[in-house]
């Protein structure tokens, strides 16, 4: 097979194109260029994308990596030749399902190519299955060490062992294996099969023997049970007897006790007969019990309803006065003390009268006599006014004072706003008082037109009392039908439920009770049918295994059978070893093949250096140096030797099990020094001419060579 191009919706590639050419293609480019993502594509192009992984903390499922960073559906196209047709491949998103759409057509006239699949793709056109491809064709750098697969263990095994892929010897391997496995296998198989068939043989014979002896203790059971049972029914229809005897005896009881009963109804009818009818007696009674109840309420309620509040005063010095004129009185009689007791007139009166005095004596010093006296009657009458001042400032205070009986002015009032507080609080008790004395009032009058209504001039009480009294006769009259009534029933229902029983036919030695009996029998008859059961299902069970002399020759048949079976398995066992020992003489020849390629390619790639090359069941390598003497573990190795080693291996195994597929290799030189990875490209070159290789690196160093 040969790709011409490859176009791509997948990851970072959007609608991106590369075109290839026969043989070697080395790919230079960057880190995040998208090598990686080429070689995924061309594998989901292939094989398909596994919609089914799961995305771990660990790893991300593939349909998540690859997802296209455009949100567009991821898509895919190959172009390629496969046994000289030119064909295209196509993927697409189908709903949800990433590449979940497959068309396989010839390029040029775009004709459908019936046998690739979405399915068989990868396989048809490689001739390998992904796993052996990815093992085998597709090598990274990251997974150079080969790791183990059944495909390809099973591919290199038939390789080595008979020289080809054809798996044939696998075949004969696998028909020997199963003949061997239908005569047995674990459990299963025709031997196991005829020894279980002895075994059920033998089984339904034993069967068949035990079921007889068990029969045989189930009809002996069932006989005793039979006459156990007869000798129940005879003693429960003795209590029966017994029974309707002491039934008869309560119905003559019952019917004494009705009798009774009528002819004290009689009497009690005769004495009901002067009173009012009862649905009147209880009309007036009922009328009368709740009048009573009302009146009783009522005066239950005017014990307990509020009492008229009194009305509050306002205290002394405002008695008499309503609360506007009071506060109006208050305000003024603090304002005038107030200005009274802030008043500096009466001192300016004294001063200017002792100034005028001084002065006075003064002008008389100087013999100023007219002015001595003008300034002395001044001085005088400014002394006497103010001492008029203060004389009656104190006589206004001192009244005020004991008008209030408190120094504090700003205070006089406040008993005005406590008086105004108790008349708001009375004035809704007031209200309170008048609602509920006029509501008892007026149910009073209507109780009191009631009473008018039903007793007229007659005490209440005493009227009560009557119709209390016809009330009692009236119900005593009713009951006593009523249990009248009840006797008739009674009478009637026992006279109903006797039933003549006859004698029993034998003597009655047995003293259980009636619900012993009962429960005896029942029990009796539940052994007897759970007997039946049992007897029944052994002799269905009899004749579902068979006839007993039938098994016996069954028997016989299936132990000649195991015999030749056994016969048989120890042939199928003789030839399986000797296959075994042909495969491991052919893989004695063969083995060699695939380690010797590889061996030329290490030392082509180290100059000659290794020399010698083993491979393991688990494809772990072993190698030697020219110098040393013995073989060592590709751990022994540096890295870049180690990946030399298995690039080696890898590259000997594709030209073994994927000839006619492209060789992809991604960054697989990066750690390979200028000489060995010279030589590796001289070999790729060697192997392109047979097959279409594509390198992909991050180093110019491969392009150059």
């Amino acid at each position: 097979m040969r790709i011409y191009k490859m176009t791509a919706t997948f990851g970072k590639l959007e609608h991106a194109i590369l075109e290839l050419q026969p043989g070697l293609n080395i790919i230079t480019a960057p880190n995040e260029w998208g090598k990686s993502t080429w070689c995924a594509f061309l594998v989901a192009m292939l094989y398909g994308l596994d919609t089914r992984a799961k995305t771990t903390k660990t790893t991300l499922a593939d349909k998540e990596r690859y997802a296209p960073w455009s949100g567009a559906p991821m898509a895919g196209r190959i172009d390629l030749n496969w046994n000289g047709r030119d064909i295209t491949i196509e993927r697409r998103t189908k709903r949800r399902i990433p590449l979940g759409e497959f068309q396989a057509y010839e390029t040029a006239s775009g004709l459908p190519v019936a046998e690739l699949t979405a399915q068989n793709c990868g396989q048809m056109l490689l001739g390998v299955e992904q796993t052996v491809f990815r093992r085998a064709g597709f090598i990274k750098h990251a997974d150079l060490p080969v790791t183990q697969d059944e495909a390809l263990r099973r591919r290199l095994n038939a390789l080595v062992t008979t020289g080809d892929d054809s798996g044939a010897a696998d075949r004969l391997a696998a028909n020997l294996k199963d003949l061997k496995n239908r005569c047995r296998y674990n459990r299963t198989g025709l031997l196991p099969q005829a020894e279980a068939q002895r075994e059920e043989l033998e089984n339904k014979i034993s069967e068949l023997e035990a079921l007889d002896a068990q029969t045989k203790k189930v009809r002996m059971r069932l006989d005793e049970i039979r006459d156990w049972l007869k000798q129940l029914y005879n003693h429960q229809q003795a209590l029966a007897y017994s029974k309707m005897e002491a039934d008869i005896a309560r119905v003559a009881n019952a019917r004494e006790a009705m009798e009774q009963l009528e002819r004290e109804l009689a009497v009690l009818e005769e004495g009901c007969a002067g009173l009012p009818p009862k649905d009147e007696v209880d009309i007036k009674t009922r009328e009368l019990r709740s009048y009573r109840e009302q009146w009783a309420a009522i005066q239950m309620e005017q014990s307990m309803a509020p009492q008229q509040p009194v009305e509050p005063l306002l205290p002394q010095p405002f008695t008499g006065l309503t609360a506007e004129a009071a506060q109006e009185m208050a305000r003024s009689d603090s304002r005038e003390y107030a200005a009274m007791t802030a008043a500096k007139t009466h001192i300016w009166l004294i001063l200017i009268g002792v100034l005028g005095v001084l002065a006075a004596g003064g002008l008389i010093y100087m013999q100023a006599y007219l002015y001595a006296a003008v300034a002395g009657v001044v001085g005088l009458i400014g002394l006497a006014w103010g001492v008029f001042e203060i004389l009656s400032v104190r006589k206004k205070t001192r009244n005020l004072l004991e008008k209030y009986g408190d120094g504090n002015f700003k205070h006089w009032a406040d008993p005005i706003g406590e008086y105004e507080q108790k008349m708001i609080l009375y004035r809704e008790k007031l209200q309170e008082y008048q609602e509920v004395s006029s509501d008892l009032e007026v149910r009073l009058m209507v109780l009191r037109k009631k009473r008018d209504s039903l007793c007229g001039i007659k005490d209440p009480e005493e009227l009560y009392e009557y119709w209390q009294t016809a009330l009692t006769k009236w119900e005593v009259c009713y009951a006593t039908r009523r249990d009248a009534q009840q006797a008739r029933s009674h009478y009637e229902a026992l006279n109903a439920m006797v039933r003549p029983v006859e004698k029993p036919s034998l003597p009655d030695h047995l003293t259980h009770s009636e619900e012993e009996t009962a429960r005896l029998l029942s029990e009796c008859a539940l052994e007897q049918q759970r007997l039946q059961n049992r007897l029944g299902q052994h002799q269905g069970r009899m004749e579902l295994l068979g006839d007993k002399q039938t098994l016996v020759d069954q028997l016989k048949q299936t132990n000649a059978r195991i015999a030749k079976l056994e016969d048989t398995y120890g042939a199928l066992t003789i030839a399986i070893e000797t296959l075994a020992q042909a495969r491991a003489e052919l893989q004695r020849r063969f083995a060699p093949r695939i380690t010797k390629k590889a061996q030329k390619m290490l030392s082509d790639m180290t100059g000659g250096r290794y020399t010698a090359l083993t491979m393991s069941d688990d494809f772990s390598l072993q190698a030697r140096a020219g110098e040393e003497e013995t073989l060592h573990d590709a751990l022994w190795r540096s890295d870049g030797t180690m990946d030399q080693l298995y690039l080696a291996l890898r590259l000997a195994v594709a030209e073994e099990l994927t000839p006619n597929a492209p060789l992809i290799l991604d960054d697989a030189l990066v750690r390979f020094d200028d000489a060995r990875m010279t030589a590796a490209v001289k070999i790729l070159k060697e192997l392109a001419k047979e097959k279409q290789i594509l390198c992909f690196t991050c180093q110019g160093r491969e392009a150059e060579v």
